[in-house]
């Protein structure tokens, strides 16, 4: 995600309907839709992302990728198969590439019964053509994709539950091909990436430290643990797995437990990348420590009580309360 990640444009699912919101310079406070979209009739959405122009959707739902206009007319759609009677335990994901050409769509078919090992999938964006497809020794039950802002890569994290989380990274070569890398962990959770794009930062599957990676060789820059925050491990406080860059200097780090009387508490602390050190905390208005949603240019996302996002913003590294502007 570039150095100003608006605008930007994101969905939420409600009422039986995609709605897309456009995050620009001058939009903060609670978001309204500027666009609508209703799957087609019997579609239970997994996943969704608009194209930029807002003239498409693509979703995922249990059994296939579908491709609609703002019309609701069909332009391409793909099954996933054999079908699947499974309902819960695997959650298909989708992403559209930075140039709009392709959508990448991770099946968790092993989780879904399918006979097979989960895959990774590249379709045209246009046509819905399959352009490659890559097998994976992976059971997972979803995934979270990330799109690099400056290469165009695409990250995918996939978590096993209790196994663990692999991270692979795919881009389309010189040649026109996709290429995929896996990294070599099993214990790494991917968060974000950084505005600019030169690292991005995992959390402990274990849940015991924050690591910052170089982009895209993912050399460890520095790691800080939950004794670093303040914390003690042995009290149950743990790193959370969710966070992200604020901006291109600063990272939020949310740190959880339980009180005494079994409350359960988080917090987000804030660290300079840079330099590797704490930059002390922030306030967020968040009834789940999942909620925060980080753009990397200042400001945040929550979600609202009608269920539209709402926008935040602070001055980077300000001791100032966050607030709303516009």
């Amino acid at each position: 995600m570039i150095s100003v990640r608006s605008p930007k444009t994101i969905t939420r699912h409600r009422d039986g309907w995609i709605h897309a919101y456009v995050v620009d310079s001058d939009a903060f406070g609670t978001l309204e839709p500027v666009a609508s979209f209703q799957p087609r009739a019997g579609d239970e959405v997994v996943a969704s992302v608009v194209r930029p122009d807002l003239e498409r959707v693509v979703y995922t739902t249990l059994n296939g990728v579908v491709c609609l206009t703002r019309g609701g007319d069909p332009v391409w759609a793909s099954a996933f198969a054999p079908h699947s009677d499974v309902r819960h335990g695997h959650r298909p994901g989708c992403a559209l590439s930075l140039d709009g050409r392709t959508v990448w769509v991770y099946r968790p078919d092993a989780m879904a019964g399918r006979g097979g090992g989960d895959q990774w999938v590249v379709y045209d964006a246009d046509s819905g053509a399959v352009l490659a497809c890559r097998e994976l020794e992976t059971v997972g039950h979803g995934a979270g994709h990330h799109v690099h802002p400056v290469d165009g890569s695409i990250y995918l994290d996939i978590g096993e539950g209790q196994d663990g989380s692999v991270i692979l990274r795919g881009a389309i070569g010189a040649d026109g091909e996709p290429e995929f890398v896996t990294y070599p962990w099993w214990d790494r959770c991917l968060i974000d990436l950084a505005p600019g794009g030169e690292q991005f930062m995992t959390v402990d599957h274990g849940q015991g430290d924050v690591a910052f990676h170089s982009h895209p060789g993912g050399d460890v820059l520095f790691t800080l643990s939950v004794e670093a925050f303040g914390y003690e491990p042995e009290e149950g406080t743990f790193v959370e797995w969710s966070g992200g860059y604020l901006t291109s200097d600063t990272a939020a780090v949310t740190l959880g437990g339980e009180t005494e009387d079994g409350e359960e508490w988080f917090r987000y602390h804030l660290v300079d990348v840079r330099t590797g050190t704490l930059s002390g905390e922030i306030a967020v208005e968040a009834a789940s420590p999942y909620e925060l949603v980080p753009l990397g240019d200042g400001s945040w996302l929550t979600d609202g009580p009608d269920g539209h996002p709402v926008r935040w913003s602070r001055a980077p590294l300000s001791s100032a309360p966050p607030h709303l502007e516009g």
